[in-house]
């Protein structure tokens, strides 16, 4: 829909994803910059399998020194990591993960694709991959990536026989060799050529490595120096790489600067043969195209002309490109595609050197369908360069802007339920997540939206002016502005949500006795005067009481929080409780889940009102608790739902709190990993297990994250890197006599059917002598594992540490996993 407000302004729904656009930069240095890539016509893809796979500095040097449209195509958003920074997992950490990669492609100048694949966790070989994933599904994607970015060169972070050490490592390098050749085939994938054409990538490339224990380089492959500074943004990209890869927060992957001679080393794997350079004999700028006529010769005059100082001075060569560039006749595809994209640039330059400044700012962060709100539109002009705002229809000129004055127009506006053309406006939720994941693919029905890291924004302003005579339709978000008192102004993106959320406090109720448990939902009005009535949803068997169930909000974000007590059906298993609100004749079943990290925009989901319930009998003794939190889990309010009474251990309370009231003490998972102060307590932690009590230690990381020269069970053991990640994986019992198998739950083999994503990670390797083993797994082909869980007495007390995945299976409701960790915290003493 595209409404004219103010005459000179319109207001665009978008409705697909905008190709991902560069910036303007203001800054001279940057301007510079920015106009030396307008001759550079040539591009490269990265592709791996995960966020924190790609090669940041390579990515930084191939973009700013190179001056290549560069990307990186992650297969996944990397749903099925680890979260070192919260407790998010699945999709809302894929969503983390997903803007980890967009801030730092914005430090390093690339841009970001994904394929539909879902990280489904560690994988040990291709063929397990590729077992969870529809492969040709997968590979289409790849396909339409290259084939919509076209790139003259791919480059794949690892290679084909397994040296990269995960199999979705392994499953990126297959697909993107496949994926090079069935690209320019124009019998593969030939539903995708009603929208793309084919296209041949001239080479493909093995960045070969040295990490990991793994050296892949060798003294006859193609040498880039990467180690260059560069003048205009005043950094190694050793520097810069260092901050896009230190962007990967919540996998841990901080990294330290490095400057001077970098070099990286390639293995060509297809395509025409090259002996000193990755562009070998590639002309990457507009020679190769006919009717481009003198851009090159222009593009070198402008940047020569250059007045660092005065920036407007530019703006006449830039007017000239531009004209230039539009009149280029388009006769086939590659140089349609470098057209619109480098007109664009110059647009933005051309904006940037006239001192062309808009926002478009909404009084509320949040908006619904069919609700008024209000706007602010600032426009500033600063470089004595005539631009004015002209008539959307006529081009008649309605203001010049006067120099260095902010242009300031209020204005109501609505989104319309039905907009014009047949477009519906949709909440402003991850595209991805719209749809429940089928045989591990997300499901887009949108193929604009394809290999896009996230949708445009819902709502864009569309500033009609003139610059020096030239048109110029210039596009603004329309955001959210707000002051906080530490951080100061602060944009967030605008929320188009429903009008009434459903929020519950827990995702799970856990009943292990006929005793009913108690859930808050809290109903929130994303506008002013809402009134309705709380619905509840429970099958047969189960019952759910509140004593009111309507509510009246009268102002926007007005909440009212019901209680509803459950009671559990008399027969054990799951189910589920449906929550909805109805409002104004229509029911409401959407709940929104929040993310907030410093580094990354604000986030949110929205996701259906849904209460998981599970009833099963379960065998609790010693019920008083402590937890040493850890990286971020739901366990402590799981144990807390089974019936214990749980006191959360931090810092302080280690230090001042005598422990001889606990019954047992866990520490979350990755805690030594990330609370060196835990190093501190040790002895008085051994103290405890001495004098009777049980120490539970879940799994740590030996990946170099984190102070584990701690020293954590009373006798020596190692974290290695081996896991089981089948999660159907038989096991076995090293001790069928002991009594974490046996007390006060008897655990079967039964008890390991439906675990989720893994058995488990980082189980023990080398221990002293006075460890006992209890469990026995293996992955498909490798041999036993016996380091899920290691036990030790010491003194009347016990000592476990445990790899096995109760992260992940508890919050899953899985029975045998509940019973076999409250077996870990109830080890008779002596």
């Amino acid at each position: 829909m595209v409404r004219t407000l103010f005459l000179f302004i319109s207001v665009l729904f978008i409705q697909h994803a905008c190709a991902q656009a560069s910036h303007v930069h203001y800054g001279s240095a940057s301007i510079l910059h920015d106009m030396q890539k307008l001759k550079t016509v040539g591009a490269v893809l990265y592709i791996a399998a995960h966020p924190d796979d790609e090669n940041t500095r390579l990515l930084a040097y191939l973009a700013n020194e190179r001056k290549l449209r560069t990307a990186y195509l992650s297969l996944t958003r990397g749903d099925g990591g680890q979260n070192l920074i919260g407790k998010e997992q699945g999709a809302a950490l894929g969503l983390i993960r997903t803007q980890e990669l967009l801030a730092a492609r914005r430090i390093d100048g690339a841009s970001q694709y994904f394929t539909r694949a879902v990280d489904f966790g560690f994988s040990k070989t291709a063929a397990e991959t590729f077992e969870q994933w529809h492969k040709d599904s997968v590979l289409s994607d790849v396909v339409w990536v290259i084939r919509s970015f076209q790139p003259d060169v791919i480059i794949t972070r690892f290679p084909t026989t397994g040296e990269g050490g995960h199999g979705h490592h392994t499953a990126s390098a297959i697909l993107a060799e496949e994926a090079f050749e069935a690209a320019a085939d124009p019998g593969r994938f030939q539903w995708q050529l009603k929208y793309i054409q084919p296209w041949k990538t001239k080479r493909l490339f093995w960045n070969t490595f040295n990490f990991g224990g793994r050296n892949t380089t060798s003294a006859d492959q193609l040498k880039l120096d990467v180690g260059i500074f560069n003048p205009l943004l005043g950094k190694y990209y050793g520097e810069i790489a260092a901050e896009s890869r230190s962007m990967h927060k919540s996998q841990g992957f901080g990294a330290a600067s490095t400057r001077g001679t970098g070099i990286e080393y390639f293995k060509q794997i297809k395509g025409d043969i090259v002996h000193k350079d990755i562009f070998e004999n590639l002309q990457l700028d507009w020679n190769p195209f006919s009717h481009t006529g003198e851009l090159n010769k222009l593009i070198d005059a402008a940047v020569m002309h250059f007045d660092v100082l005065a920036p407007q001075k530019s703006v006449d060569a830039l007017l000239h490109i531009y004209r230039k560039l539009k009149a280029v006749n388009t006769g086939d595809r590659e140089l349609l595609t470098w057209k619109q994209s480098k007109l664009q640039d110059v647009q933005n330059l051309i904006v940037a050197c006239a001192g062309v400044w808009m926002e478009v700012v909404a009084k509320d962060s949040i908006v619904t369908i069919n609700e008024d709100f209000e706007t602010e539109v600032k426009i500033l002009a600063h470089n004595h360069v005539p631009v004015q705002l002209t008539d959307e229809d006529t081009s008649k000129i309605l203001y010049n802007l006067k120099n260095n004055e902010v242009f300031t127009r209020k204005d109501s506006m609505r989104l319309s339920e039905l907009p014009a053309y047949g477009m519906q406006i949709s909440t402003s939720e991850p595209y991805w997540l719209k749809h429940p994941v089928k045989n591990n693919l997300f499901r887009v029905d949108d193929l604009a939206l394809l290999g896009m890291p996230e949708k445009s924004p819902e709502l864009m302003m569309i500033f009609h002016t003139s610059i020096k005579g030239v048109p110029f339709d210039i596009a603004r978000p329309v955001v959210y502005r707000y002051v906080d008192p530490v951080r100061g102004e602060v944009y967030r993106p605008l929320e188009i949500l429903p009008d009434v959320t459903v929020n519950l406090s827990k995702e799970l109720l856990l009943f292990t006795s006929e005793q009913p448990q108690k859930t808050e939902v809290t109903v929130k009005a994303n506008k002013a005067n809402v009134s309705g009535k709380l619905s509840v949803k429970i099958p047969a068997g189960w019952k759910a009481f509140f004593s009111d169930s309507t509510f009246t909000l009268n102002k926007k974000g007005d909440e009212k929080m019901f209680e509803i007590m459950v009671h559990p059906a008399s027969r054990q298993g799951e189910a589920a409780m449906e929550v909805s609100a109805v409002a104004g004749g229509k029911s409401f079943t959407r709940q929104i889940k929040r993310i907030h990290y410093e580094h990354i925009p604000p986030q949110f989901m929205l996701e259906d009102a849904t209460v998981k319930l599970a009833r099963f009998h379960l065998k609790t003794t010693g019920m008083h608790i402590g937890y040493i939190p850890g990286a971020g889990d739901d366990v402590a309010a799981l144990l807390a739902q089974a019936g214990y009474r749980v006191t959360v251990l931090d810092n302080q309370q280690l230090a001042e709190n005598d422990f001889s009231a606990l019954d047992a003490i866990v520490t979350g998972v990755r805690a030594y990993n990330i609370n060196e102060q835990l190093n501190q307590y040790h002895n008085k932690l051994m103290e405890y297990v001495k004098n009777g009590g049980n120490l539970v230690v879940q799994y740590n990381t030996n990946s170099g994250i984190g102070p584990l020269r701690a020293k954590i069970g009373p006798y020596p053991f190692t974290i290695s890197r081996n896991r089981v990640t089948d999660e159907h994986a038989k096991v076995t019992f090293t001790n069928p006599g002991h009594s974490i198998l046996n007390y006060p739950n008897k655990i079967s083999e039964q008890d390991f059917a439906g675990w989720v994503q893994e058995r488990g990670v980082y189980f023990v390797g080398d221990m002293h002598a006075n460890y006992r083993t209890v469990l026995s797994m293996h992955d498909k082909d490798e041999a036993p594992e016996n380091g899920s869980i290691i036990v030790a007495e010491y003194g009347k007390g016990n000592f476990v540490y445990t790899g096995l995945a109760f992260f992940r299976q508890l919050p899953a409701a899985n029975q045998g996993a509940f019973k076999l960790f409250v077996n870990l915290l109830s080890i008779p003493k002596r």
